[in-house]
């Protein structure tokens, strides 16, 4: 499931100043085969030409379509289960240069209520071109990823 931001996509655009969210949700699926055969690019690719679709005329029909049909996600949702891959955040949020009167910040944490087995979020560096990564697995998950030899062969290469 990707979140998709439809402020830049509406026509109309939303005004500067709109306060509130302005997303919706589009998966991508593959089986663990096609993953296999096509590697990682492919699904990138993948990801690619759904946001890329996402144009002003997509973006009312599925706004029109939650009005006639509203689905209100909850837990046991499309964002929890097992086998789950969840990336979220966006280049767009300026994290570092929010302050709440406390000074710069020096590291940045998402919440609770987005944190749950194979969620990665990213988030812009602090440094120009930087990504800092927030991934949350389970402790099950991780074991499973350090007792797997193939998998420990491909992240330990140099």
């Amino acid at each position: 499931m990707s979140s998709t931001g439809a402020r830049s996509r509406l026509n109309p655009p939303l005004p500067k100043g709109y306060f509130g969210n302005a997303i919706h949700g589009k998966q991508v699926k593959t089986s663990v085969g096609e993953l296999l055969e096509n590697g990682l690019g492919w699904v990138a690719m993948q990801i690619n030409k759904m946001v890329v679709s996402q144009n002003s005329e997509e973006v009312v029909k599925i706004y029109k379509g939650w009005v006639e049909n509203p689905v209100i996600l909850k837990k046991g949702s499309v964002y929890e289960g097992n086998n789950r891959l969840l990336i979220s955040s966006s280049p767009r949020y300026n994290i570092y240069d929010n302050d709440f009167g406390w000074g710069k910040p020096i590291g940045v944490r998402s919440g609770m209520a987005n944190k749950r087995d194979g969620k990665i979020t990213l988030f812009p560096g602090e440094k120009e071109g930087s990504v800092d990564i927030e991934v949350c697995i389970l402790q099950e998950t991780l074991e499973a990823l350090e007792n797997d030899q193939e998998f420990m062969e491909f992240v330990t290469k140099t």
